[in-house]
């Protein structure tokens, strides 16, 4: 056996035999950090960025290593403080989506509910979403769940009306006033219509080898990046239905599919069943037959 793998072996059964569970699960926090970082990066420009950014860290730094070149060492030495500096600065936008989801996961703890539509006003969806794509006429429906979307309500033209079919095919109608721009809902009324919407930025479209995807496609990944919305799109060129939430995209929906999901996502929660309502039945079902005897 070479010296060289020899050593290496010596080397990493020292390793092991220093480790005790304090230093296993230090090892398992990073591990899980760093999985927790590169899940919430994912499908983002900043994955592309962080690469480039790991790539010429590891490069500068093997660079640097090298004592035939003290003054690139010196100059790697001196810019390294100031790259670190400089990437929450980069990763500005990346940093503060995962903020947001982490404070989605916050609700959790939150008593408050979604104010979900009503089963009237998710068949009304679900049937206007039929006649657009069956005309192949663009729309894109937004349902707002626990985040507020005031910003973007604040973009459009307020309506505060009842959802209806009718309503939807007429906002949506190609080349009327309302048309371009996204319907918010709450609830079972329509709040606005012709809503500007953030566009995503991630890579999820550009890597489809379908074209079909627009503007509405986009800004639907958009707004489920920046809050917990569920977006209804009608393609235009394909009449293809698709719904989005959480920066995932389900296409080519047949109506009965698209109503399924929106019942899953609006579903009313069942009833908490705490220690004290537990005892409270187990009482209730059992004061009868006490009385009985």
């Amino acid at each position: 056996m070479p010296v060289f793998l020899s050593d290496l072996i010596a080397n990493i059964l020292f390793i092991f035999e220093r480790l005790d569970w304090l230093d296993v699960l230090d090892l398992f926090l990073v591990t899980a950090i760093f999985f927790a970082i590169l899940r919430l990066l994912r499908d983002t420009q900043a994955m592309v960025l962080l690469r480039g950014v790991l790539l010429l860290i590891a490069l500068f730094g093997l660079i640097s290593s090298l004592e035939v070149l003290p003054a690139f060492s010196w100059l790697v030495q001196t810019t390294l403080p100031a790259l670190v500096v400089a990437i929450p600065v980069i990763f500005a936008p990346e940093i503060r989506r995962a903020l947001e989801r982490l404070g989605r996961a916050g609700v959790i703890f939150n008593p408050e509910k979604p104010n979900a539509p009503a089963l009237d006003t998710i068949s009304a969806i679900v049937t206007a979403a039929s006649r657009l794509s069956d005309r192949q006429h663009g729309a894109l429906i937004v349902i707002q769940r626990l985040d507020t979307l005031a910003d973007y309500i604040r973009t459009g033209v307020k309506m505060d009306s009842l959802v209806t079919p009718e309503l939807l095919l007429q906002v949506f109608y190609p080349n009327t006033p309302l048309h371009d721009g996204a319907a918010i809902i709450s609830g079972e009324r329509m709040i606005a219509a012709a809503c500007v919407l953030p566009l995503s930025a991630s890579g999820v479209l550009t890597r489809s080898p379908e074209r079909q995807m627009g503007l509405r496609h986009r800004a639907a990944l958009g707004i489920s990046e920046v809050s917990d919305a569920v977006a209804v799109v009608v393609s235009e060129e394909s009449g293809s239905i698709s719904v989005v939430h959480g920066g995932r995209m389900i296409r080519r929906l047949d109506p009965e599919r698209l109503e399924n999901i929106l019942r899953a996502f609006f579903r009313p929660a069942a009833p908490e069943q705490g220690f004290r309502e537990l005892v409270k039945r187990l009482l209730n079902r059992q004061s009868p037959n006490a009385e009985s005897k």
